[in-house]
């Protein structure tokens, strides 16, 4: 791995975490992702189980967990299955986790090689009554390709049918959700090398150089300071192109009077940053170019003074949808009269800011999380406000991370560059 060795007590708790909320006398299976071909002898690079690194700290593939704290055999109430090295493999593929090395990093004593788990599951699974499985219960996620949980899921209950099965998900949404220290020190590394990066792409934006050109300056910054890479799909989008939310082509050439809107974020030891920055091209904004970036910063500032434990989304986003009526009004994009005449379930600020203001960040950049359950202390969300005029070809998006404590939150990005003034100046020194 590119990241430094976390610590891990990170991992031992959370493995106490989810225990302490299972039944009496229950097993849990975890399991590593699938590896995806990319073509006939080669993979798409690995990315591991959201899920399953949060509870072992493992980033290797073909890996298992097995975590049953009330085994009646001692030595199997935490077990780490990894896939047996040999030198075939090291020669073709590289290093992997040796047992010792693996109880290093994720602080359990028991590891064995992954032929051994046939034999050491069906040893112990006819004393559990309970068998949690873990599924992929985002609900950002349309599951189309049966994984290696779903897969084996279905093994399990045509041998084994007579057990009760659970859902691992429903413990894992309300745990994940909520950071500890380690988690929250990882974010903030991944915070730092974005915005190194992003300072590092304003003193190389000019008229003529190319949105990948960007991306490549982006992501050079990234892997140099230790980041696996991107977190998502850089969106580097200028002039028009900003007005496509999911824009991911990042293939034109950045013209003299556009807006570059850069939605980006490091990705550092599987933990996200995600950020967006709206700036000008040639390094001056115009004055309606200002005016609609100060509109969409006023929104911004408002709505994080929202983002505290006890908030509901629903709530949070209907009243950062008045803020943003106010100010399409005062850029006479929208009409007072009209407004109080709105169908308020389709508000009309809608026209110019379509997407909601937040999402929930973690070791998934939309994080798995109830999006019906009130705020809490620990949560990291989004705040991205924006505005979008297709016939003017402007498109501004501005977002930061943010923490919420016991005293409301903290911007997690505050260091990073964001008034006009100052986002002019560096690119014009």
């Amino acid at each position: 791995m590119k990241y430094l060795p976390i610590s891990n007590t990170l991992f031992i708790l959370n493995r106490k975490n989810f225990v302490k909320r299972t039944k009496q006398n229950s097993i849990a299976i975890f399991h590593a992702n699938d590896e995806f071909p990319k073509n006939g002898d080669q993979n798409f690079p690995f990315k591991q189980n959201a899920d399953f690194f949060y509870l072992s700290g493992i980033d290797q593939e073909q890996s298992i967990l097995v975590l049953y704290p009330d085994c009646p055999n001692p030595l199997y109430k935490e077990v780490l299955f990894l896939r047996q090295t040999d030198e075939h493999i090291a020669v073709w593929e590289g290093h992997k986790y040796t047992k010792d090395e693996a109880r290093r990093a994720s602080g359990i004593e028991n590891v064995y090689w992954l032929n051994e788990f046939d034999t050491i599951l069906h040893s112990i699974i006819n004393y559990a009554e309970n068998v949690y499985i873990n599924t992929n219960e985002n609900d950002r996620y349309g599951h189309t390709v049966p994984y290696r949980d779903v897969r084996m899921y279905e093994q399990l209950r045509q041998k084994y049918p007579l057990h009760n099965y659970e859902r691992s998900a429903v413990i894992l949404r309300d745990l994940r959700v909520v950071k500890s220290d380690i988690e929250i020190e990882l974010t903030r590394k991944a915070c730092q090398i974005t915005r190194d990066a992003f300072v590092r792409v304003l003193k190389f934006i000019k008229p003529g150089v190319t949105e990948y050109e960007v991306e490549a300056e982006l992501t050079h910054e990234f892997l140099r300071q230790r980041a696996t890479g991107n977190a998502y799909s850089p969106i580097i989008a200028s002039g028009v192109n900003a007005n496509v939310l999911h824009y991911i082509d990042n293939n034109q050439v950045c013209s003299t009077g556009d807006i570059l809107l850069m939605d980006f974020g490091a990705e550092y030891a599987n933990y996200n940053a995600d950020m967006t920055r709206s700036v000008p091209v040639n390094g001056r904004f115009t004055k309606r170019q200002r005016d609609v970036y100060n509109a969409v910063l006023r929104v911004m500032k408002g709505a994080i003074q929202l983002i505290k434990s006890g908030t509901l989304m629903s709530e949070y986003q209907d009243e950062v949808g008045k803020m943003m009526t106010s100010e399409l009004i005062g850029l006479k994009l929208l009409n007072k009269h009209e407004v109080e005449k709105q169908d308020t379930k389709m508000p009309l600020y809608k026209k110019y800011f379509m997407h909601g203001t937040s999402h929930h960040l973690g070791l998934d950049v939309h994080d798995f999380a109830s999006r019906y359950k009130p705020f809490e202390v620990g949560n990291i969300l989004t705040c991205e406000p924006g505005i979008y005029i297709p016939g003017e070809g402007v498109g501004i998006r501005l977002e930061n991370d943010i923490l919420i404590t016991t005293d409301g939150n903290v911007d997690l990005m505050a260091d990073i560059p964001l008034e006009v003034d100052h986002i002019e100046e560096i690119m014009n020194s």
